[in-house]
This record gives structure tokens, sequence and C-alpha cells, in this order.
């Protein structure tokens, strides 16, 4: 921790800050100028390997620190602490600290303040009514209720096979790709996470590690789930950090790929969205719809209430409220429920495109 080294972190933190308060800026220069280059060469170099190298990276992050916490104990109960050693523990974690801010957010975390897909595809984002909510859902319980007599146990029994997974995955952006060339995806670097069982305890379905460019997905949720989280992670290694945004271009790879297990999981979680939106503004509307699921959403609705009441315990809690104070520090005010907020964007959508386009 040389001074120079501190100069350099102080100097990047504060352009950083500086370039995230001009999202056109970040926009032009840097998800459409460095980040694809920097992603690409990530994927390139760890896509190749069937592990995950984040998730090695992440266990050495937690064995150094479970180490930090037994030497600090051993010296505590050695009456060996003293003001010197506060004072480095302090200096050394303010420095780790803007060294890890400046790397995620040179590495990919500026993306979270880029104009994004609603600017690509020119659409007006904005405050919507319950007559919006009320259309969306109609359109996105039909298709629910449309794939799930079409999808086959053998269908769903395929993804049990990871590569079969993640290579159709992969398809799905070739074939969005042909309409919208920025949602090109390639190379691949789309992975089981080793921490999938912990994950289910910790509330994670899938996470993106800015520094390896590797997509982890958690393969113990349920199988319906499984091919848009899928796309969804890799949504976020194209440049998409916000999870609202995220969430519909994994819309729109599922939507796009001829695939009815795929497309059966993006209007299920589509669905779940919308209608837990209008269960917010008008609950006897809410129930109607849920009358008029398929006997195999209504199926999947419970192994999935089933599944996190299985894993739920005291931990969980803490873990998304510190995730969802996570979002707000990078510029997803909603916190959590952000991810609720893709309704915007398919409403949006919708209203641009037509009803046919969802």
């Amino acid at each position: 921790m040389k001074s120079w080294s501190w100069v350099l972190l102080v100097v990047l933190t504060i352009l950083i800050k500086w370039a995230s308060w001009y999202p056109g800026w970040v926009e032009r220069n840097y998800s459409q100028g460095v980040y694809p280059v920097i992603s690409k060469v990530q994927r390139f170099l760890f896509g190749w390997v069937s592990f995950s190298i984040g998730d090695l990276f992440y266990a050495f992050l937690i064995v150094v620190i479970l180490y930090k916490v037994f030497k600090f104990f051993r010296l505590l109960f050695k009456k060996q602490l003293n003001r010197g050693y506060f004072v480095a523990a302090l200096q050394q974690g303010i420095f780790i600290f803007l060294f890890l801010y400046v790397f995620f957010n040179l590495l990919w975390g500026l993306n979270y303040n880029r104009k994004g897909i609603a600017y690509q595809l020119d659409l007006k984002v904005k405050e919507y009514t319950l007559a919006d909510l009320d259309t969306l859902t109609n359109i996105i319980q039909s298709r629910a209720n449309y794939y799930a007599g079409f999808v086959s146990e053998a269908q769903r029994d395929s993804f049990n096979q990871k590569n079969r997974l993640f290579s159709s995955a992969v398809e799905a952006y070739k074939e969005v790709a042909k309409k919208h060339s920025f949602l090109t995806y390639k190379p691949k670097s789309i992975k089981p996470s080793f921490f999938s069982y912990l994950g289910n305890y910790l509330g994670f379905q899938g996470y993106y590690n800015p520094f390896s460019g590797e997509g982890q997905v958690n393969t113990t949720v349920p199988r319906f789930l499984e091919p848009y989280v899928t796309t969804h992670e890799m949504a976020h290694q194209l440049g998409y950090g916000k999870e609202n945004e995220a969430n519909f271009v994994g819309f729109l790879a599922c939507r796009a790929y001829n695939s009815n297990a795929f497309r059966y999981s993006v209007y299920y979680d589509m669905y779940n969205y919308s209608v837990g939106e209008v269960y917010r503004r008008d609950t006897a509307l809410a129930k109607s719809y849920q009358q008029k699921a398929h006997p195999q959403v209504k199926k999947d609705q419970k192994e999935f209430r089933n599944f996190y009441r299985r894993y739920r315990n005291p931990v969980e809690p803490i873990v998304m409220w510190g995730y969802g104070h996570f979002l707000k520090a990078n510029n997803q005010p909603a916190g959590k429920r952000s991810y609720n907020e893709v309704v915007a964007w398919l409403i949006a959508y919708y209203k641009k495109f037509g009803v046919n386009a969802l």
C-alpha cells in the first residue's frame, strides 16, 4: 500500500463517481465501447474452463476473512491488541474497499449507470395504470397457459444435463441477436454455481461475477426456473447491470427461442411478476387471474413456494436486506423490488410494438 497506489485509487474513485452522473457518456464510451471488449476477453480466458474460476476466488476471500477473524480473536484473548493494530486494520480495510470498488466498476459496475435497453429500443418506460397492468397480465397469462400445455417432463428432464441447458440459452441469444444485434453473445461463459445449495439458504437463483466475467446459475432450483435464470445472468454479462433490465433482456432471449420449455419458463416468471403487481393494487382482480391459471402453472407455483419454505432460515432476511441496499447503492432505488419493475419495460414494449410482440 504505497503512497502512489493510494493516490491512484482515490483518483480513479473520483473519476468513476463523476462518470456515473453522465449516463450518455457511460453508454457511448463504456457500455458500448470499452466494456464489450473487457467482457469478451474475460469470457475467452475463463469460459472454456468447466468449473467457476470466480467461485474459487470467492471461496479464497471467505478463507482469508475467516483467517483474519480468527487472528483478531486470538490477539484479543492474548490481550495483544493496541492502537497501532486498529489503525493498520482500518487503513488496510479502506484500501481493500477502494481497490474492490475501482475494479468492480471498471470491469462491469459502471453499467449500472448506462442508458440501457430502453434507450437502445427507444422505449418510453414510465408509470403505468392498472388498466395497462391488466392488459399485460392478461397477455402474459395466456402465453404461460398456452406453453404450459406443451412442456413435457422429458423436456424438463433434459435440463438436468447443464451443458444442454447452457447451450440452449446460447442458442436463444443467437436468435434474439438476429433482430437486435447488440444482444450478440459470444464467447460463452455460463456455469453451475459451486454454492448452489448454499444459495438456497441465502435466497439467490444465480449471480454474475464481474471479476471473472462468468455467469453462475443455481442449478438446484426447480427446473422450470432454470432457462430464464440462465438468460437473466447472460444479460448481466452483456452489460445490463440493473435487475429490471436483465429481466427484460432475458425475456427477449427466451421469447425469441423456439423452445416450449424456454418460453414457458419466461412467461411463468413474467406472469408471477405481473400478477404480483396486480395484487398490490387490486387483490380481487389478482385472485380472478389465479383462478384462470393453467393447472401446470398452479402446480409449479406450489412447487416454488414449497421449495423456498424448505430452505427458509433466519439468515436469509439479513442477506436479502444487505442485497437490497447494495442495489439501492447502485442506481436501483427500489432495492429488491427492482426485479418486479420489469413489468414497466414489458408495458412500454407492447405499447410500442403491439401486444403480439409479447
